[in-house]
């Protein structure tokens, strides 16, 4: 849905013309999984799916937000009777928000909120990130609040881990407000510093396609938590503030210093080793070298997060294991896991016959069908009218 024909929505709900509208996108993580909310390195890049948020400022302390993409009324809530965990249905995420904004010292003093979205839900393509950064976006220009992208980003981010209790890390909410188009985001979690990767995997014949396996993950459910949980346990045990402070040079003897806590010893070694991972897409990136060696690195990072993570599954499995077979230069789960989406790099010739052979694949299987679609780095959140 495109910004007039959320415009139109806007009025028809409301009966009054929308302030302005605005748009933020999900994003694919190319590498550097579960490792952002242990202080290490991720590299995401934006994508073509954007929530869009029609939106016009109140004074009454209402907040009142309608999706189109939901077959419901107005959500009306009062901005002084927010709670944290009092909603567990979608309109948590853009009240969280307001929340958040208000929490930190924000005078909102409320709004009116249409949505659509065209960011897969369940799909590890951070569909919520999308709808917090874009309420986000257009309270702070409306309000003139003068924050930058990151700063959203922190505060979408306090929204999810209190108001939604989703315990998820800064990178798919810093993705959606901060990418560029052409480019890979090399962020590093700790200090929010950013650098922009070029990233045109088609002047060089290849693709990245995104595989939605259809089946729906949530970063609110308790695995994700355990992990989060774990990774921390072990920062302590090792004495750290964080897994990124055990250098990929120390790993074996870290390792060894954990003992017999095997479980830990598995999260502290997918953790240790993804930072080295990103960090080597971003040295052969940068390189001008031939980017399908970026393919291995991606396969090596599925690997571990299917063996020492543990948060893959065996559709994700079987979109990697049949990419690989039919030559795709690599592949790897994105997202937090527990269903959601895989990528796969593959040259331009191929594309064709890999989503043939993924399909099939599923459907010998009696999966429900992927969808697959091409990933191009797109832009960030901006103001569209």
């Amino acid at each position: 849905m495109g910004a007039q024909e959320v415009r139109e929505g806007f009025v028809r709900l409301y009966g009054t013309e929308p302030e302005g509208v605005w748009a933020a996108p999900g994003r694919v993580n190319l590498i550097g999984e579960h490792t952002d909310y242990n202080d290490g390195f991720v590299m995401p890049f934006a994508l073509p799916h954007i929530a869009v948020a029609a939106v016009a400022r109140r004074t009454d302390g209402v907040l009142r937000l309608h999706s189109a993409d939901l077959d419901s009324g107005v959500a009306e809530l009062r901005l002084d009777e927010l709670t944290p965990e009092s909603d567990d249905a979608w309109t948590a995420y853009p009240a969280g928000v307001v929340w958040a904004l208000r929490e930190a010292g924000h005078e909102v003093t409320g709004a009116d909120i249409h949505l659509s979205s065209t960011v897969p839900s369940g799909a590890g393509l951070s569909s919520s990130a999308a709808l917090e950064v874009v309420v986000a976006l257009a309270l702070n220009d409306l309000y003139d609040l003068g924050l930058q992208g990151w700063q959203l980003a922190r505060l979408c981010q306090r929204a999810e881990n209190v108001y939604v209790g989703a315990p998820t890390g800064i990178m798919d909410q810093t993705a959606s407000a901060c990418c560029e188009a052409g480019h890979a985001l090399f962020l590093d979690t700790r200090d929010l510093s950013q650098k922009q990767i070029p990233l045109d995997l088609a002047a060089e014949g290849l693709r990245l396609l995104v595989v939605d396996t259809q089946v729906t993950h949530a970063h609110s459910g308790g695995e994700y938590g355990k992990r989060r949980a774990g990774c921390e346990k072990g920062a302590a045990l090792l004495r750290v503030d964080a897994l990124r402070d055990i250098a990929y040079a120390d790993l074996d003897a870290a390792l060894a210093r954990l003992g017999d806590e095997e479980e830990v010893r598995r999260l502290v070694r997918h953790v240790v080793t993804e930072d080295q991972r990103v960090e080597q897409v971003v040295a052969l990136l940068e390189s001008g070298g031939d980017t399908r060696a970026v393919g291995p690195v991606l396969t090596a990072g599925h690997a571990s997060l299917r063996d020492d993570f543990r948060v893959s599954c065996p559709e994700l499995d079987l979109v990697v294991d049949t990419a690989l077979a039919n030559g795709a230069l690599g592949a790897r789960m994105t997202g937090g896991g527990f269903g959601g989406s895989a990528i796969v790099l593959a040259e331009a010739t191929d594309v064709e016959t890999l989503t043939k052979a993924v399909e099939e694949a599923f459907a010998a299987a009696g999966y429900k069908a992927p969808r697959v679609f091409e990933a191009v780095p797109a832009a960030g959140a901006r103001r569209l009218n």
